[in-house]
């Protein structure tokens, strides 16, 4: 066990001693999260971690109540880096710690491949950000998500594109991850469908720093957008080499470059309005304060702002032990029926899922960059 995780069980202890409460063992109900510590994701990931641990710190304040006894709630950190095999390792690893749920992976590319490592255990697991529609659509009956898909997503750009930016041509480069080739298909079937037409498919990868062979290649048609299935560490390179290539066409991309890091990495190629991205998610107005309230103690507790999924990774700890509360036992057997008729309202929203495991009413919204800063183009459903 590593010093981090010491701290987080001893800060537990003390927050169930102030409560009246001392846990046996057995009162321990531990959950697991996964996630991108090290690697070129690793804010996305540390982002994420420390939502899951915030929820936990909130339960452990009022202990939840499963069963009949105070229970304490602890979490399982584990690295994946990003990277499938490793996903499906650090998989195991949770399932041999004995976990009764998982928060994670982050990236489709660790999801899916981790996905099956937590069926054949009957273990539930909550992505709070996993795009790729092939997560859920294995027909694992533990497999849940928080945000939309890449097929919403890319749809709601591809038409956004033509119809709001007047694309009437359009470029697309993906990193060749799950992730990234998935939300590119997905955008380019929207905006040809819409009437624009792919000049050029271009390929990099994940962890590419020179793109100018690729631009080179796109710059050629001239296209009024170029789309990006990729993450924010390639995104703001690439729109610096868009400007040292006069390429002045719109950037458009998903979840995974539409952070507030984009534009530090993107630097003063980053105009105004220039970029158009979607996050898997969005809150309604009458969240929104909730919303609100939630960025400002993450902020007093961390020091750091909430990059993006942050509030999902909390709502998914919370689901978990709500869906434990009802069917009185942390047994995944016992609560994973409840967990299927989840309805719960959180900090993103009200959640339920459909016999997926998506979200029956997932929404999303569009952003453009101004002055250095997101800003809200709408939430759509």
């Amino acid at each position: 066990m590593s010093l981090t995780k010491k701290v987080v069980v001893v800060g537990g202890a003390v927050s169930a001693l102030a409560c009246g409460g001392v846990y046996a063992q057995d009162d321990t109900v531990k959950l697991g999260f996964a996630g991108p510590l090290t690697g070129q994701n690793a804010n996305l990931g540390k982002d994420v971690e420390r939502g899951a641990r915030m929820a936990v710190d909130d339960l452990n304040a009022s202990p939840p109540i499963i069963g009949g006894q105070k229970v304490k709630i602890s979490l399982q950190v584990e690295d994946d880096a990003g990277d499938p095999r490793q996903a499906t390792q650090v998989a195991q690893r949770l399932v041999d710690a004995g976990v009764k749920g998982v928060v994670g992976h982050f990236n489709s590319g660790a999801t899916i491949p981790a996905s099956k490592i937590y069926y054949d255990a009957h273990i539930p697991q909550i992505s709070q950000s996993s795009t790729n529609p092939k997560y859920t659509m294995q027909g694992f009956n533990t497999a849940f998500r928080l945000v939309a898909n890449d097929a919403q997503l890319g749809s709601v750009l591809g038409k956004y594109a033509v119809q709001k930016l007047n694309a009437k041509t359009f470029a697309v480069i993906d990193d060749r991850t799950a992730y990234g080739e998935g939300i590119a298909d997905e955008f380019s079937k929207s905006a040809t469908a819409a009437g624009a037409k792919l000049t050029s498919r271009q390929y990099t990868t994940d962890k590419a720093t020179d793109f100018r062979g690729v631009l080179t290649s796109v710059k050629g048609a001239s296209p009024d957008v170029v789309f990006y299935g990729g993450m924010d560490a390639q995104g703001g390179p690439m729109l610096k080499q868009m400007a040292q290539l006069d390429i002045a066409a719109k950037f458009m991309g998903g979840d995974g470059i539409c952070t507030g890091e984009l534009p530090s990495l993107a630097g003063s190629s980053l105009q105004n309005r220039s970029v158009v991205c979607a996050e898997a998610g969005g809150i309604t107005s009458e969240y929104q304060p909730g919303m609100q309230a939630f960025k400002d103690r993450f902020k007093k507790k961390y020091g750091e702002d909430v990059v993006i999924y942050a509030p999902y990774a909390y709502d998914a700890i919370m689901i978990l032990v709500d869906a434990m509360k009802r069917a009185n036992s942390s047994d995944p057997a016992k609560y994973l029926p409840y967990l299927k008729k989840t309805d719960y309202k959180g900090i993103i929203g009200e959640t339920q899922f459909d016999n997926k495991g998506d979200l029956k009413d997932a929404t999303l919204t569009l952003y453009t960059f101004r002055d250095g800063k997101r800003e809200s183009l709408g939430v759509q459903h």
